[in-house]
């Protein structure tokens, strides 16, 4: 693995910043300075250095974001403020990715990481990963709702949605619930309460697989993963 590489995925700044440092020889490599950013290193066997402390090689990243209204999940954009904005260069530098997407205006848990293979694992079809949400909704949810989502409701496109979990937790002009999806279509969470002639004027996720977002995080928060938690998702 070149230097400059390894020292941008384990923090340490930018390849512009690397670099700099290189330049002005705070870098050792088995306790010899280099200034080349192209020189090899292997992360498992050599030592290396920044400024004498030891520098830990941290391959993959697992982020857990409270993602707000108004930020796309994307990891750039010309126009609009993306996910991977809210995150300080240091976490930038290990160039992670949204798992999924949620809408502009929906807030809730979103997975930041840079292992595709993990990525790949909790967005296959073939997985039918669970993804949990409260909304609000405009309009009186009924028993009845909740027994068509059970059946798969069909959208607007002619396309039937897999069985899903629908929970009335307060019924009123307003209605407060809880759904399960085991898909991610476009809006789809919108499309299926447009179906049944309702509209959803809230969407939080707070769950997808089993882990649950951390209610201690406000809007606009994150924090890498635990130990547990990362099982929780490999167990998905």
């Amino acid at each position: 693995m070149r230097l400059d590489k390894f020292l941008a995925n384990a923090g340490i700044g930018s390849r512009k910043e690397v670099k700099a440092l290189l330049k002005k020889r705070h870098v050792t490599v088995n306790n010899k300075v280099i200034k080349d950013s192209s020189a090899h290193v292997d992360p498992d066997n050599d030592t290396i250095k920044v400024n004498e402390e030891l520098v830990q090689y941290q391959k993959y990243i697992y982020i857990m974001l409270h993602k707000p209204p108004g930020v796309i999940s994307a990891t750039e954009d010309k126009k609009e403020k993306t996910v991977i904005d809210l995150l300080p260069a240091e976490l930038q530098n290990f160039r992670p990715f949204p798992v999924g997407r949620l809408d502009k205006d929906t807030e809730g848990l979103l997975i930041l990481t840079n292992d595709g293979q993990l990525a790949h694992e909790l967005l296959s079809p073939k997985k039918h990963v669970p993804k949990t949400y409260f909304a609000k909704i405009k309009g009186e949810v009924t028993e009845e709702d909740c027994k068509v989502f059970a059946n798969g409701v069909t959208l607007d496109d002619g396309y039937i949605t897999k069985p899903a979990t629908l929970s009335i937790l307060q019924q009123g002009e307003t209605s407060a619930v809880e759904i399960t999806i085991t898909e991610g279509k476009f809006h789809q969470v919108k499309r299926m309460f447009c179906a049944v002639d309702k509209q959803v004027l809230y969407l939080k996720r707070t769950r997808m697989g089993k882990l649950l977002l951390d209610e201690a995080l406000k809007m606009s928060q994150y924090r890498e993963l635990n130990t547990e938690e990362l099982k929780l998702l490999y167990e998905t």
